[in-house]
């Protein structure tokens, strides 16, 4: 049986984005193709690599009636939960690294929210676009577009490169 194959958009819609920055790329949006079977770990593996982050650090998934609202639910990576406690009262529904995106119900047109880097708050929306099959040979998740430069991972770096020049 073919797997189910999840289309998906993902903008940034807050971090420390210098005003240059984003006056030049007014829009940062990923389009990417992930399984059904593929975990949310594996989605956040997909969005880290697409921003072109060298940095790991801890993240969220937020499932309500936005980015910002986890009213239905959390995912969150696997660290410890006592340090996750400390960001809120609400218990994790569920550990990303095993929870299938198959799993979550996702219908077109719906979206939630990911939250990377709970210092520099990277906020970004996710966009269900279409959920179909996946083709059999082809390797997921994968980026199918993008628009807009990736944001270096600390604004500190764009200075940097500012003067390298």
């Amino acid at each position: 049986m073919p797997n189910t194959l999840y289309t998906l958009q993902v903008f940034i819609l807050e971090g420390p984005l210098s005003e240059e920055f984003a006056k030049a790329n007014p829009s940062i949006v990923r389009t990417m193709e992930i399984r059904g079977e593929q975990t949310l770990g594996d989605l956040h593996c997909a969005i880290f690599k697409a921003f072109d982050r060298w940095e790991e650090h801890m993240y969220e998934f937020h499932f309500g009636d936005g980015p910002h609202d986890y009213s239905r639910g959390r995912y969150s990576c696997c660290g410890p939960l006592d340090m996750m406690s400390d960001l809120s009262d609400d218990e994790p529904a569920g550990d990303a690294a095993e929870t299938t995106i198959d799993s979550l119900g996702l219908s077109v047109g719906q979206s939630f929210g990911y939250w990377f880097d709970f210092g520099d708050d990277w906020y970004h929306q996710i966009n269900v676009l279409a959920i179909g099959q996946a083709k059999p040979k082809a390797k997921y998740p994968r980026v199918i577009s993008h628009v807009g430069d990736s944001p270096p991972q600390y604004i500190y770096e764009e200075d940097e490169g500012e003067e390298d020049e």
